[in-house]
């Protein structure tokens, strides 16, 4: 209660930077009317005053914040809807991919983690890391163009048979049927799921490493204990503590990352609608998705908090 409290200023604060980096802007909120060849002087007048542009900044801001606190984020000019709506209707896509590539992360990494550590300076441990170093450096628009140009444009031919992947959109008919949405799903999945699992896997290691020479499993190894036991039951717990605030801190980064990924792909989801909005200026759709990742951020931060309190009993936030 204490962080989603003292998390009320910060978001605030956030939106008012937010608010004035928008305001000042190339043509700022009339952006989208500026664009008319037509348009007169009289009419940015008029629309100035309609907007409320014409008085000062601090006090549009504040109009924005009373409507923010009533619900309404404004209208968006390059969807001719509201925003609210704009957001929610894109959400659902981001969401899935979102959720796909986190559980492709926390899988493969996972497992790539733990069998480097149980198996040090090995063969295997070299070659884990460097994909590791490769995965966290590579562009992650270069590494999605690479996969379209393989899977999609090429295809990779093996045993008499063609593995070709689409290339871009959710779903090639309107009944979408649940194969061709996973086909559309898988490389773009992988793209946004790169960076986390490199990043994830070499945590995992280094954890696993200093929980495998602890006293209490060399005791329990001495009991007798099984291996697998050992590594399940004692090992692997005490090792993903610290990883779960990695993770909870990393997942602000796949919502950054579905911006590129989702732009790249036509994924339909929130991260090209924000892509879409700046081509066209549109402030308020702008305002609105920023705002939305600033609270995702936020929570995530306080998620981290919680879930490593409830996790080590040691960890105290007085």
């Amino acid at each position: 209660m204490r962080r989603l409290l003292q998390s009320i200023p910060l978001l605030l604060c956030i939106s008012l930077v937010i608010f004035i980096v928008l305001e000042n802007a190339p043509g700022g909120p009339l952006a989208p009317y500026l664009q008319n060849p037509h348009i007169t002087q009289s009419d940015i007048l008029r629309l100035r005053h309609n907007f409320g542009l014409d008085r000062p900044i601090i006090f549009r801001y504040a109009s924005w914040l009373l409507a923010v606190l009533h619900g309404d984020f404004g209208y968006s000019t390059s969807n001719a809807m509201p925003v609210t709506q704009a957001l929610l209707e894109r959400l659902p896509a981001t969401l899935e991919l979102m959720l796909t590539a986190f559980f492709l992360s926390l899988l493969l990494g996972g497992m790539a983690g733990i069998l480097a550590a149980l198996m040090p300076h090995s063969l295997y441990d070299h070659i884990v890391t460097t994909f590791a170093f490769i995965g966290q450096s590579m562009p992650v628009f270069w590494f999605a163009l690479m996969l379209q140009l393989l899977f999609a444009v090429h295809g990779i031919s093996g045993f008499g048979y063609i593995l070709q992947l689409p290339s871009a959109g959710i779903c090639a008919t309107d009944d979408c049927p649940l194969s061709d949405r996973i086909e559309h799903l898988i490389l773009p999945a992988f793209v946004l799921a790169l960076v986390s699992l490199a990043t994830w896997s070499r945590f995992l290691r280094a954890s696993m490493l200093d929980v495998l020479g602890a006293d209490y499993l060399r005791t329990a190894r001495a009991k007798g204990l099984r291996s697998f036991s050992v590594i399940l039951k004692h090992a692997l717990p005490n090792a993903v503590t610290p990883l779960v605030t990695i993770i909870a801190l990393s997942l602000p980064g796949l919502v950054a990352g579905a911006l590129v990924t989702e732009t790249i792909f036509a994924w339909p989801g929130m991260g090209r609608l924000f892509s879409t909005a700046l081509g066209q200026s549109d402030f308020s759709l702008l305002m609105g998705y920023l705002m939305f990742v600033s609270v995702f951020v936020v929570l995530c931060n306080i998620l981290a908090d919680v879930a490593y309190a409830l996790l080590d009993p040691r960890v105290r936030y007085d």
